[in-house]
This record gives structure tokens, C-alpha cells and sequence, in this order.
């Protein structure tokens, strides 16, 4: 290939930290749910096409640093996960038929330089929050990552 020669290819490396809670911030997801949780969003993120780098959270939140494809709307493949997540809480666990996830969440874009540092952050969210609770560690996401908000707004 000649340095006039178009790309033939396109390459992408896409990732995000992705953030959301439960409905309300209950903490419903017990050390029972969490692992399995976590392991079917793997593969619901597997399922659009992404590959989940991790995924960890606490009883009221999750964290999921995810490689996703560029031909799928992030908003679309949030949705997703959030939805048939959602489903399989009600089904696997009947007695969370209270469960749902906030309407909203966040989502960061991520440096290939920054995947091992990220990794470690959302591996070790319990230690993380023994020191700052979830309401805390996601306004200064947003405020790390520039993102203008009203916090009135944020909690819904």
C-alpha cells in the first residue's frame, strides 16, 4: 500500500466506562445477584456485537468497561443491557419483582493508556466505597469528563 492508497479497512478501538444504578439507588443487588449479574451482562455485552472487559459493582450500581462496536448507538446498547438485564432479575430472581434500573446513566469514553487503571478502579469497588458513596463517585465522574449537569437532574 502506497501512502496515497486509501484505507481498505476501517479500525476502530472504542471504549467506555459505563455507569448505572439502580432505580433510586436501593440496594438490591445482594452478593447473591451481583456475580451472576455480572457475568450475564458479559454476555449481553458479547451479544451486540462488544466484549465486557469488566464488570463489577456494589449493591446499588454497576460498572462495566466495555469494547463496543462503532456501527451500534451506544444509547441503543445500553437499552439493551438494561432491558434484558431487567427481564432476567425478574425471572432468575422472583422474589426482586421490584427491581428496576434508573432511567438514565453514564457513559465515558476511555483511553487504551487508562484500561489498567480502570480495570483495578472497578475491580476493587468495595474498598473504593468504603470511602465515597455511588452519589459521590458519579458527580466526579461527570465532573472529571467535563460534563456540564444540573444535580437536581441527575438523581431523577
Amino acid at each position: 500500500m502506497t501512502e496515497t492508497e486509501p484505507m481498505s479497512h476501517s479500525y476502530t478501538n472504542l471504549l467506555y466506562h459505563i455507569v448505572f444504578s439502580t432505580k433510586a439507588r436501593q440496594p438490591l443487588l445482594d452478593d447473591g445477584i451481583r456475580a451472576r449479574l455480572f457475568a450475564y451482562l458479559g454476555g449481553l455485552t458479547r451479544a451486540e456485537g462488544g466484549i465486557a472487559l469488566v464488570v463489577n459493582g456494589m449493591p446499588d450500581h454497576v460498572h462495566l468497561l466495555a469494547k463496543l462496536r462503532q456501527d451500534k448507538p451506544i444509547s441503543d446498547v445500553i437499552r439493551a443491557l438494561k432491558a434484558k438485564s431487567s427481564r432476567w432479575i425478574h425471572k432468575t430472581f422472583p422474589a426482586c419483582s421490584g427491581f428496576a434500573w434508573q432511567r438514565g446513566y453514564g457513559v465515558f469514553t476511555v483511553s487504551q493508556s487508562q484500561v489498567p487503571r480502570l480495570t483495578a478502579y472497578i475491580q476493587n469497588q468495595e474498598e473504593h466505597h468504603r470511602r465515597r458513596p455511588f452519589q459521590r463517585e458519579f458527580l466526579a465522574l461527570l465532573k472529571a469528563h467535563g460534563i456540564e449537569f444540573n444535580e437536581l437532574d441527575v438523581w431523577e
